[in-house]
């Protein structure tokens, strides 16, 4: 195994116990408000240019972007939700599980590559057991863009 298989390894066991911490006994359009605007308020303390959206089966109930940020920037969001949606786990851990197993996403599954992004920034809302949405963020390097939505999620959750 290579550093980098570790390294991969530790981060996608890191992502699976985020999921599974991340889940809520409700969440509703006042929790994807909040945390939305937490995001975008994290995001402007920083100075980082991101676009966040939050949707509920096809619905988007949130949607905000920084300065700095381009058109690109939503549908990367877009293809962020419907991986999201199809795999029922986040970006980050359906990319580094292609990764970890030597696969290419482009060519080893059944989507249009061009309308899936298996890198990170989209994450599974949970009520319990079920999917009730997607929150996505663009703008970042996969690693920040996921760990960005969790710390919006955790800050909102602990509430």
């Amino acid at each position: 195994m290579t550093t980098m298989d570790s390294a991969a390894e530790t981060a996608l066991a890191e992502v699976i116990a985020q999921e599974e911490e991340l889940r809520f006994d409700a969440f509703g359009y006042d929790d994807a408000y909040a945390v939305g605007t937490r995001v975008i308020e994290l995001a402007r303390s920083r100075e980082q240019a991101v676009a966040v959206s939050i949707v509920f089966g096809v619905q988007r109930v949130f949607h905000a972007a920084r300065a700095g940020t381009r058109v690109e920037n939503n549908l990367w969001l877009e293809r962020k939700t419907r991986t999201v949606t199809s795999y029922a786990q986040s970006t980050y851990r359906v990319g580094l599980s292609f990764r970890l197993r030597g696969a290419d996403f482009r060519t080893t599954n059944w989507h249009e590559p061009n309308d899936y992004a298996p890198f990170g920034g989209g994450f599974p809302i949970r009520v319990g057991e079920l999917l009730v949405g997607v929150v996505a963020v663009s703008g970042l390097a996969e690693a920040d863009d996921h760990a960005l939505v969790v710390e919006g999620l955790r800050s909102v959750r602990g509430e």
